[in-house]
């Protein structure tokens, strides 16, 4: 697999991750997952976690990989590149339930080390949703998931993520959906 396939192959199969945390911002609001309770007098997770944004941004990211499961051979012979097998119906699930996930485990780490909401927390923000993504798809379809992230992907997805995150951050930041750029 060359440069070029390898990150359309870590691109391709960690979309159903990256967009999740978006729509979560913009279908958000409404009744904090944590209702309010506190763990030694810190929020558990904090008002920017919603069971309607959390929602939102797994049914995106499964809606997404239905949506590249039916364009998966035309976009590989424009491409002409070998894709990954198509999404198994658990990785449907698993990558973007995996992403929010993430992104709740970082805003507990937040709280837990007295970062307030929208705290930068480098790392952490931008490579939670990733680790937990692929984390869950490694438990609920462990073949797809070890024959698609061979190491040079999981590299790509590594070194590529942070960037993304922060390009795309920055766009929401710029557009007023966001209140903080990372």
């Amino acid at each position: 697999m060359d440069v070029f396939e390898t990150i359309v192959v870590a691109v391709w199969a960690m979309l159903p991750a990256y967009v999740p945390n978006n729509f979560a911002v913009l279908a958000g609001g409404g009744a904090p997952i944590d209702g309010g309770r506190t763990w030694n007098g810190k929020r558990l997770l904090g008002d920017g976690k919603t069971w309607r944004g959390t929602a939102t941004g797994i049914v995106a990211g499964a809606i997404l990989a239905l949506i590249l499961n039916a364009i998966h051979s035309p976009v590989a012979s424009a491409l002409g590149v070998a894709l990954p097998d198509q999404f198994p119906p658990a990785a449907i699930i698993a990558l973007p339930a995996g992403a929010m996930l993430g992104d709740m485990t970082a805003s507990f780490l937040k709280r837990r080390t007295g970062r307030e909401r929208g705290a930068a927390f480098p790392g952490i923000d931008q490579l939670d949703f990733v680790v937990m993504s692929l984390l869950l798809t490694l438990f609920a379809a462990p073949t797809w998931t070890t024959k698609t992230f061979t190491l040079p992907v999981l590299v790509v997805v590594f070194v590529l993520t942070p960037l993304l995150h922060l390009v795309t951050n920055g766009i929401a930041y710029a557009l007023g959906l966001k209140n903080e750029p990372w």
